[in-house]
Parts: structure tokens; sequence; C-alpha cells
């Protein structure tokens, strides 16, 4: 670390005072905690980066906590919807192969070095930025042209020192903040300690620029970290484990005004106790931001028919007055974990099974604010039929706020629905939006005992049936099934909005072009209802 980089921290250390960083709070059930960065500094462009030479190490799964193992009850799903309604019209856009095995960009071909893939990308003004275990790319979004990549994470911090250049450890996440037009590039370093969150924010909307680049230390392992815009705050969530010991969840703000100006930041964090499961953060869609001074709003998944919600109020400032409240119980239709939380889910030609994480909601918990109402969508995977390693299907749920703004009130359950059509087939690995005329589209991975795992989405328009989706329609078909040691698949997928018309989905997760192991591919694909009008 540079002289100049201790002077920066000692100064913020001064300012705010952390020399302890924890903060005890009359009426607060949880210790509010501020962590000092590590360091950061400014990078060149990244389309000045040329890779490091790729090392030949042997491919290698990247390890996944369980906060929560076990199947849990067994509950009959009231809510599974078996046949789909007619599918409101949408019109295809861009479809092309993210990074995966076999991908070339001028940066390279890119070889498989790790499973999961851990899928996910955003879309901007100009662009659309994919990363994947254990590298990414930009495109052009209007043609699908590889800008830069494939190129290692840790690229991006060439010149940073520390673990954050040295480690390429994955679990990342890449987001677009809509209402500053800066790009968010996040993953951690765990290879080497100390454990590091290591977080790039763009000068400006282009990807292929220069960064603002920081390492945050997190003493215990921050295992599937997770992102969320917000107007004070970038809010990240983790599963802490403490060696292979659940640690509980833990949420932070990230000082995103600081960041943005390069300047010294904090993270200020809430640790929860292992009775709680994996937290998301909200993440806002469209022009219209939250009411002025709304805190961020976090989901968890509970027992058989229970989400928790949250609210997170951050006081850089005084990190003291930042409040954690809840968890308020919102009751939902009976549930079954997917596979119970774990590996059921079969292939065409293999008795391998695929990992559903069922355990866990799946990434982003979208927010909309339309004006007349706050909106939420978020899905996880359940069973569909009488057991735990049964049928599974997508679980999806909008939350709308009551009797005033989520800000302050419970929110209302307004539908639900799981997503499981009659073929016997497997949909898990979902991610949910809304777009601004309030279509709402699921993109998930499908597979079965005779269908290669393959790409899909279903929608609905606002005038639909409550709780229902149309039929599906096909992003790309697998030709090819995932074979052993390999059980995990995904460990996420992405659906973003793109800011230039509020209306197109751009939706990225994985497939296989032929059997095998360490051989995955990638697509992303663009939609729009015909509803929409940008």
């Amino acid at each position: 670390m540079s002289k100049a980089r201790l002077v920066t921290l000692a100064a913020l250390s001064l300012a705010i005072g952390v020399a302890l960083p924890r903060f005890a709070r009359s009426g607060n059930p949880f210790d509010v905690e501020v962590i000092v960065e590590d360091g950061h500094d400014f990078s060149r462009p990244l389309r000045d980066v040329e890779p490091p030479n790729k090392q030949t190490n042997p491919p290698r799964e990247i390890p996944l906590g369980r906060p929560h193992p076990g199947p849990g009850a067994i509950a009959a799903d009231p809510v599974v919807q078996k046949s789909p309604l007619a599918a409101a019209p949408t019109t295809a856009g861009l479809g092309f192969d993210g990074v995966g095995t076999g991908f070339t960009g001028p940066d390279g071909t890119f070889a498989v070095d790790a499973a999961p893939p851990d899928p996910n990308g955003a879309v901007g003004d100009t662009q659309y930025v994919q990363w994947v275990n254990e590298s990414f790319a930009v495109f052009d979004k209007s043609t699908g042209q590889v800008l830069k990549g494939p190129i290692p994470g840790n690229a991006l911090w060439q010149g940073f020192g520390g673990g954050c250049e040295a480690n390429n450890d994955g679990d990342p996440i890449v987001q677009y903040d809509k209402l500053n037009k800066r790009w968010i590039f996040t993953q951690f370093s765990v290879s080497t300690t100390p454990y590091l969150q290591c977080v790039a924010v763009s000068l400006t909307s282009d990807a292929t620029g220069s960064f603002f680049r920081y390492a945050f230390p997190m003493g215990n392992f921050p295992d599937y970290p997770k992102l969320g815009v917000w107007p004070d705050a970038y809010y990240i969530t983790f599963n802490m484990f403490n060696g292979n010991s659940f640690a509980g969840p833990k949420a932070c703000a990230m000082d995103g005004a600081a960041m943005r100006a390069g300047q010294a930041a904090t993270m200020v964090c809430f640790q929860l106790s292992t009775s709680f499961a994996s937290l998301l953060p909200s993440d806002v869609d469209g022009a219209t931001q939250p009411p002025a001074g709304s805190p961020n709003f976090l989901l968890s998944l509970s027992s058989t028919n229970v989400l928790r919600f949250w609210r997170f109020h951050v006081d850089f400032t005084a990190p003291a007055n930042s409040t954690f409240t809840g968890p308020t119980n919102i009751t939902v239709a009976a549930f079954t974990r997917a596979c119970g939380g774990g590996v059921c889910v079969p292939q065409r030609g293999t008795k391998n099974k695929l990992d559903s994480l069922g355990d866990r909601l799946m990434y982003r918990l979208a927010y909309r604010n339309f004006g007349n109402h706050e909106a939420l969508v978020v899905n996880h995977s359940v069973a569909a039929a009488s057991s735990s390693s049964g049928q599974t299907g997508v679980r999806w749920y909008e939350l709308r706020n009551g009797s005033g703004p989520l800000s302050s009130a419970a929110p209302l359950l307004y539908q639900q629905g799981t997503y499981a059509p009659s073929d016997g087939n497997y949909r898990w690995m979902g991610s949910a939006a809304m777009d601004k005329a309030g279509n709402l589209a699921v993109g998930y991975s499908v597979s079965g005992d005779n269908l290669y795992p393959g790409v899909r989405y279903a929608g609905r328009a606002p005038g639909d049936a409550p709780g229902k989706l149309g039929s599906e329609v096909s992003i790309i078909e697998g030709a090819g099934s995932q074979l052993q040691p390999l059980n995990r698949w995904g460990d996420y997928s992405a659906i973003a909005i793109d800011p230039s018309d509020d209306c197109t989905f751009w939706y990225t997760n994985e497939y296989l072009k032929s059997s095998g192991k360490w051989n995955w591919s990638t697509r992303i694909a663009s939609f729009k209802f015909a509803s929409c009008v940008p």
C-alpha cells in the first residue's frame, strides 16, 4: 500500500472516529460496523489493459457455502401454474454467445477454468457487460460486437497490488448505476488473507475507460456477494463464514458518492445472526428514484411460507445513526425448497443431477417506482411436485407498498405464482424484473430427463390474471448435459432493463453445446414487450 493511501486512511479514521469499528446504538438490534477501505486508486483505461499471460491451472470448482442445509418441510404448492396463459407479445432483439468455451474477442480465446460460471450482466447506455467466473467482456449493445475481452476479472486491478490484483477468485457482479451513469465491478479475493471485496467504479458510462478501484477487508469469508444500486449508497450483502461454519448474513452500504469521486470510502455494515438466511438488497430499475430519503429494502427466505423484509438506512457522516430494522414477516403461499435446497435437477442422457440453489432467493431484488405505487419483484426455486426431489418450478413474487410508502409501512404481497408447466421439466436459476409499463419477465434454466439444459423466459402483462405467466419463449436450447463430477449450475443468472428505453430486457444464463465437464457456454439475449413504448 502506498504512503498516500496510508495518509488518506489515517485522515479518514480521525474524521469519522473509527478507531473502534463497532458502534452500539440504543434500540438498534444490531451493532453498526464501519469497514475502512484497505486502499483505493485510479486505473488507466481498461481498453489499454493487456491480459496477463494465462496460467494453465487445472479447472476448479468454486466453493459454495450452505447457510441452512437440509430439505426442510414438504409442503403442497397452492399457487403452482401448470397451464401457461397466452403469451403477451414480445419482440426478440439481439441474441449472441457470451463468455464460455471457445469464446473469442480482441483479447484472445476463453478457456473454462472454473465452475459454475456465475453468469451475470448489466446493460448501460451503449454497452452490455457480462462477467462470469473468471473473465468478463464488454459488448456494443447495438451490434453484439466484442469491444474488450475476454479478460480475467483481476486484470481490472492491474497495478493495484495485494489480493485484488493477485487473485482472480470470482463470485463476480457487474452493475450499471443508471442514476449516475457509472459501471460497478466487484468480486472477492479469498485465496489469500486478508479476505477482500474488490470494487471498481467507472469514471464515465464507458466500461472500457478508467475506474476508481477499492479494496475492503472483510474479516470472515464473504461468500455469495450480491449488489444493489440505490440513490444513497451501493448496497451489498454476503453470507459470512468462519471456516466452514456459517456466521450469518451481512448487509453493507458502500459510500457510492465518495467512490464516484475517487475519495476515501467506507462500508457501513450490519452482521446478522445464523438465525437468518441469505439477503438480497433492492436494486433500482427505471428513471424514477425511490422517494427521497428512502432506505434500501432487503429480503430473505425463511420458513415454508414466509419472506423476511428489512430496511437499511445508512448515515456515512455519523455511522452510529445508521439503522437496520426488521424483519417484517410477509406470509406467502406454502412452498418446499427445490431439491431440498440442493441437488436433484435431471438432464438428458446422464444420471448426473444439477444443483437447484433452492435454499435462497435468486438475484436480483428488482425495485421500481411507478409513481402511484412502489414494486419489488424477486424469485426462488421450489418443488412443484409432491416431494422436494420432484419437478421444480420458479416461484415469483410482486410486493407493493400498502397503507404507505415501503419506507415506513409493511409491504403488501400483490401477487405470486409458481411457474411449472405440466411437461415434467425442471425450471430453476431464475431472475425477474419489470419494465416501465409493468410487464414482468422471468428468465430461467430448464432441464429434464429428456431435455438438455436450456435457457428460456416467460412473462406477463399488467392486465393478465394475477399470479400467472404466459407461454415460455426459448432463448437457446442446450445440446449437451453437464457430466460428473460437476453438479453446480449457475450459481445465478441476471435479467436487466435497458436504461435507454426502459423497455428492453437483457438476460444471460448458462447452457452447453455438447455433453461434458468444464465446457459450459453462456447466452445473452434481449427482448421487449410490444406494449412497452420507449
